[in-house]
C-alpha cells in the first residue's frame, strides 16, 4: 500500500472485478468496506440504449489516481480502489468499480459516494450511447 492508502486506480478495456477491488482495500483496522459498481443500463432519459462505448483521454488514469489519492488523504480512509472501463460495453457490463475502507460504515459510505461523484465529475472519459432507433449521442463531452 502506498503512503496515502490508494491501492488501485486504473483505466482499462478489460472487465472490472469488484471482489479484487474489495480485497485491495482490505485492512485489519477497517470495520467497513463500501463498494460501488456502475452498470450499463438499457435506457437513458426515456430512450432505449442498446450499447455504449467509453473513450478516454490519455490523462484519464492519472486523473483517476489523483481523485483516489484525494479521497485516501482523508484521515478516516484506510484505502481506496477505483477503476473505469473504456471501449465497447454491452447492457449489464460494469463500467466503474470503487471500494473504500474505513473504521466505521458512515465514513465508508460518505467516502465512497464522494469518490464516485468526483470520478464522474473530473474523469476525462466520454460515453457514446447507441439507441435502439440507430441514433447515438456523446455524453460528458467538454
Amino acid at each position: 500500500m502506498d503512503p496515502v492508502g490508494t491501492v488501485l486506480g486504473a483505466v482499462t478495456d478489460q472487465p472490472l472485478d469488484l471482489a479484487a477491488h474489495e480485497a485491495a482495500v482490505a485492512d485489519r483496522r477497517a470495520g467497513a468496506v463500501v463498494s460501488f459498481q456502475g452498470v450499463v443500463r438499457d435506457h437513458d432519459h426515456g430512450r432505449a440504449v442498446t450499447r455504449l462505448e467509453y473513450e478516454g483521454h490519455p490523462s484519464a488514469e492519472a486523473v483517476l489516481r489523483e481523485v483516489a489519492a484525494e479521497i485516501a488523504a482523508d484521515p478516516a480512509v484506510f484505502a481506496v480502489a477505483v477503476s473505469h472501463r473504456i471501449g465497447p460495453l454491452e447492457i449489464g457490463d460494469v463500467a466503474l468499480v470503487a471500494a473504500v475502507s474505513t473504521a466505521h460504515r458512515a465514513a465508508a459510505f460518505t467516502a465512497c459516494a464522494r469518490l464516485v461523484d468526483e470520478v464522474k465529475a473530473r474523469l476525462p472519459i466520454w460515453k457514446r450511447q447507441v439507441f435502439d432507433d440507430g441514433t447515438e449521442e456523446w455524453v460528458n463531452c467538454p
